[in-house]
């Protein structure tokens, strides 16, 4: 015989529907309501920054974000326990930012000042996605996913070959121009390379000499490339998984790398290059 349930279990199993359950009025609602407190939430932090309205209205901008902040912690206590696995979510993207989001609240009773973090909830608007369930959007990320993790290793590799670039570039400019000129040190040498190979170009520093002024005229043109490096290697892969995505059914192996994704016509290895059999 089928043991009853608990009112905790039916519960439960309630909650888990209000909260998880985007695909039912109840879950639809909810999402709808979250979505509007978490925009409220970030408005009220501007504007308790904003010296006129603070000066006016910061008690009342405080109880509305505390009263927010009640209603996250609930919710968040109420997603642990609704579901069987509660580890998984405390640990998962979407559980580490609600976490992230009524933390700053309680930190501000020891720390004034903290709740100004509290604009982390900004990031809950990534839930937005999940809920509208759009097939098109879902794919486009998971594809854009897929590759920036692809890019990964390429990336740090590139990022580390920055690093020294800019160790090496900031102690030739610490040696070129000197303490008359601003680069009172290396590590002053690489502040200024890091500004200038990112085009930020601050102007709080400036070589004096004409050699140092030609180098930085290098390292300014070196930017524009070391900016488009990145947004090349990812773009390169998210149109991997974009074609990969296109060749379904094909059949045609490569002996070399032995990649399968290939078009029924293709004579040769998209990867390598090498001649492919014929099917």
């Amino acid at each position: 015989m089928k043991k009853a349930k608990s009112q905790y279990e039916i519960f439960r199993e309630k909650v888990k529907i209000v909260l998880y359950g985007t695909n039912t009025i109840l879950g639809r609602m909810f999402d709808l309501v979250l979505l509007g407190l978490i925009l409220l939430s970030v408005l009220l932090i501007m504007l308790d920054t904003v010296e006129g309205i603070s000066s006016k209205y910061h008690d009342q901008l405080l109880i509305c974000e505390w009263v927010i902040t009640v209603f996250f912690t609930i919710e968040y206590v109420l997603r642990i326990i609704s579901i069987q696995k509660p580890v998984k979510y405390i640990f998962s993207f979407y559980g580490i930012i609600d976490l992230l989001a009524v933390l700053p609240m309680y930190l501000s009773i020891f720390f004034p000042g903290a709740s100004i973090l509290s604009i982390v909830r900004a990031l809950r608007f990534l839930r937005l996605f999940k809920i509208l369930h759009i097939p098109q959007i879902n794919h486009q990320s998971l594809q854009l996913k897929e590759a920036i993790h692809a890019s990964k290793e390429k990336i740090m590799v590139f990022i580390y070959f920055v690093l020294i670039s800019t160790v090496i570039i900031g102690t030739i400019m610490y040696l070129v121009e000197g303490k008359e000129s601003g680069f009172t040190s290396i590590p002053m040498g690489i502040y200024w390379t890091i500004v200038t190979l990112t085009t930020v170009g601050y102007g709080d520093i400036s070589p004096q000499t004409p050699l140092g002024q030609f180098i930085a005229a290098c390292v300014m043109i070196l930017g524009y490339g070391i900016i488009a490096v990145p947004t090349g290697i990812v773009t390169a892969e998210f149109a991997k998984s974009s074609l990969k995505g296109s060749f379904v059914g094909t059949k045609k192996t490569c002996r070399k790398c032995q990649s399968q994704v290939h078009f029924d016509n293709a004579k040769y290895c998209y990867e390598c290059g090498t001649e492919l059999p014929n099917n």
